[in-house]
């Protein structure tokens, strides 16, 4: 595994950003871990995250890429930080869009904010993560309506590595099989369990025995 990502793992803990106990999530599973984007509150997190998903972004996508969009709300910041880190990185100049909830009729009018699309752009969709795809049903709409555009792909932090709604496949899967483009995570649970288990981050063993043991029956249950 490539340094940034192990590194990326051990910032997610520092951030407590990603969690591990008994959570309920939104679908109604009980998961024993949580990740929680919105935990990246300083200039400091902002400015790594960025660099984490402009070095993942490089490595799937390369350079050939024009707008990252970050879907309305959590992906804003994601979108603006990935697109300062990227110029930093590698001298690249990629824009950065994204939409508002409900359009804005005067003014800077409009569904985006930040930079507009046109013909022959190239974008790369940014999100936190992704359990369903169904984040994506409304993100491609706004952007496919724009023009000539390619989706050169999606980048999440974390692919969670579960069935999606068909029961059957992962939800980044799903995705690439619906709309045609590739679907990458900065960094996958197996990664992330492989790397911490029996690990002292922050002082402690992040992912102990019983944990481990927590994790393993969950993905017996719903892993993809």
């Amino acid at each position: 595994m490539e340094r940034y990502k192990e590194e990326f793992i051990e910032f997610m803990v520092e951030a407590d950003v990603l969690k591990f106990g008994d959570f309920t999530l939104k679908s109604g599973r009980r998961s024993p871990f949580f990740m929680n984007a919105g935990a990246y509150v300083t200039g400091e997190h902002l400015k790594r995250l960025g660099q984490y998903y402009a070095k993942a972004i490089h490595d799937c996508y390369g350079e050939d890429i024009d707008i990252l969009f970050g879907p309305a709300y959590k992906g804003i910041p994601l979108a603006v930080a990935a697109s300062m880190a990227f110029y930093e990185l590698y001298g690249v100049n990629v824009r950065y869009s994204c939409n508002r909830k409900e359009a804005k009729d005067h003014g800077d009018a409009g569904i985006l904010l930040g930079s507009g699309m046109k013909d022959g752009d190239r974008v790369v969709i940014i999100e936190d993560v992704t359990t369903s795809g169904k984040s994506i049903e409304e993100t491609f709409p706004i952007i496919s309506v724009q023009g000539r555009i390619t989706v050169a792909g999606l980048m999440v932090s974390l692919d969670r590595m579960e069935v999606g709604s068909s029961g059957v496949k992962p939800a980044l899967a799903e995705i690439t099989d619906k709309y045609g483009f590739a679907a990458n995570a900065i960094v996958t649970m197996k990664e992330v369990t492989e790397y911490l288990y029996g690990r002292n981050v922050c002082g402690r063993v992040v992912i102990d025995d019983a944990i481990k043991a927590s994790i393993d029956e969950y993905y017996r249950t719903y892993g993809a």
